[in-house]
């Protein structure tokens, strides 16, 4: 092959995968990044043992405030450039290359890796959302998109249409930015399964030096910090629904006996690897979320079936202006939700990136880009026209708690949703245990995406490295809600979301990067 045409090749670099890694103890840890990761994380803890939560969830909320305020047309035009260039480099000629090469075989089925992607992308989310988050654009609990009239038929319809930009194309175009660069360098270039391996083509062999180890670390907190507050924030929600169904008592001692149980089982997850463990979780994800789905429209049919057309329709006709940032009248609308949203995504993405970078060997780009952004989205729009739908048609006709009184507990909308429907309670139990489900699979691809990262690029770390990420994980979450309860979660969250606009500046010069990196494959 022409020199020049595999000019980002590792064979172009005297960098070895592992060279820098140290092996004791049943580890296999790339000494910087790894010994970096934990002595930041240890000092994070120690700071929230010695400081109150209420003083850090202050300062860290004014730091993400100060952050959205200021940079809010940055991450909303990002947001779009990530949209434009996925949809681009899928109808180039560059769509036809093969990640792994032109003699790649997908590793895993179709019906399996997309459940993989979308468990691991924001499954847990939709539980979370689908209810609130229509029943609060509509009735103004946190201002309404482009201003419109709270509790009006248009406000009803824009709920929705702005739901759907949230958890359509755009987050999915982040993601597939990330994952795209990870798999392309790594399958098709040697390079490890690292973020720092997307730059090459920008740092040459100061990738693998300290600006490298930086990148690294950066996304090994900003993963490992993401999923603690995700594992607060769903512990929070699943006891909710345990008190609100069973009467078990709840408060803080639950909330921790879930993240034990997550938590372990996740370790099993991690430990079994991605066929016997995460797989087979997000395959069943998949079942379960998909069986609840169907049992809610069928239960809710008129609602459901006829709200999916009006979903589709107000978010195509929404979906342009909600991505200007421009002299809308509601700024503190959309800083409030769509920049938060869209510094939220980015800070997750390195995580959720190199998870699907890692099970798509063998997909076209074109193919990726597809899976990774329609079938998603697709997916989505029937989700959030049932559940949404659904719990917008009680607050019109004032039907139940959430037609009452509105959103009030937000990990409860979705449960007081159910309530008024026929067999609520086993609508209410599935999805407990989905919710569950959801987390395991959350934690176990985060701890495999940690592993990787603090291997050096390595695909499989050995078993006691994965069980500590894994750990830590739990422990954080736990520590955190023991200490501070919700402050403290959403400290760590707010601290999360920040770290996204340094990653929005990352992730543009990924496209760049990843352009000069598909120049040089021979096609």
């Amino acid at each position: 092959m022409n020199q020049n045409l595999d000019k980002y090749s590792i064979d172009n670099t005297d960098y070895e995968v592992g060279q820098d890694n140290v092996r004791k103890w049943g580890f296999d840890i790339h000494n910087p990044v790894f010994a970096l990761s934990a002595g930041l994380i240890l000092l994070f803890l120690i700071a929230i043992l010695i400081t109150d939560p209420a003083t850090a969830k202050a300062t860290l909320d004014g730091l993400k405030w100060d952050i959205i305020g200021t940079f809010d047309a940055l991450f909303i035009w990002s947001g779009n450039i990530f949209v434009i260039f996925c949809i681009a480099i899928a109808l180039s000629p560059y769509g036809s290359i093969r990640l792994g090469g032109v003699d790649a075989v997908p590793e895993h089925s179709t019906l399996s890796w997309l459940a993989m992607l979308f468990a691991a992308g924001m499954g847990i989310g939709l539980m979370f959302w689908s209810v609130a988050e229509p029943v609060a654009y509509m009735t103004g609990w946190y201002k309404t998109p482009l201003g419109v009239t709270a509790n009006t038929p248009e406000a009803a319809e824009m709920a929705m249409g702005a739901t759907m930009y949230h958890w359509g194309f755009h987050p999915w175009a982040i993601y597939g930015v990330v994952a795209l660069s990870l798999a392309f360098f790594c399958y098709n270039k040697g390079m490890p399964l690292s973020i720092r391996s997307i730059f090459y083509p920008l740092l040459g062999d100061r990738t693998w030096g300290w600006p490298g180890h930086i990148i690294d670390t950066l996304a090994v907190l900003a993963t490992l910090f993401g999923l603690a507050t995700s594992l607060g924030l769903g512990a929070q929600q699943a006891a909710a629904g345990m008190t609100h169904v069973f009467g078990i008592e709840g408060g803080l001692g639950l909330q921790i006996m879930v993240i034990i149980g997550v938590t372990s089982l996740a370790i099993i997850s991690v430990i079994r690897g991605i066929e016997g463990g995460v797989k087979l979780l997000s395959n069943l994800n998949m079942i379960i979320a998909f069986a609840l789905l169907i049992l809610v429209a069928l239960i809710g049919f008129a609602v459901a079936m006829g709200n999916i057309g009006t979903t589709l329709s107000a978010y195509l006709s929404s979906i342009i202006p909600l991505s200007n940032p421009h002299g809308r009248e509601d700024e503190a609308w959309f800083q409030g939700w769509t920049v938060f949203y869209w510094a939220w995504w980015i800070s997750w993405s390195p995580f959720v990136g190199m998870f699907i970078a890692r099970v798509s060997s063998g997909r076209t780009i074109r193919e990726f880009i597809i899976a990774v952004l329609l079938v998603p989205t697709l997916v989505t729009l029937l989700w959030m026209s049932i559940y949404g739908g659904i719990a917008l048609d009680q607050v019109v006709n004032k039907v139940g708690a959430l037609g009452t009184n509105g959103l009030t507990e937000v990990p409860l909308a979705m449960f007081q949703m159910f309530d008024q429907l026929p067999m609520g309670t086993l609508l209410s139990v599935i999805a407990i245990v989905l919710v569950l489900v959801f987390f395991i699979t959350s934690s176990d691809s985060g701890s495999l995406v940690i592993d990787s990262i603090t291997a050096g690029g390595k695909i499989d770390a050995p078993v006691p490295q994965r069980i500590f990420w894994a750990s830590v994980e739990g422990v954080i979450a736990a520590v955190l809600l023991w200490i501070g309860g919700t402050e403290a979660i959403e400290a760590l969250q707010a601290g999360a979301i920040s770290t996204g606009l340094p990653f929005t500046f990352v992730l543009l010069l990924m496209c760049v990067s990843l352009l000069m990196g598909l120049r040089s494959e021979p096609r």
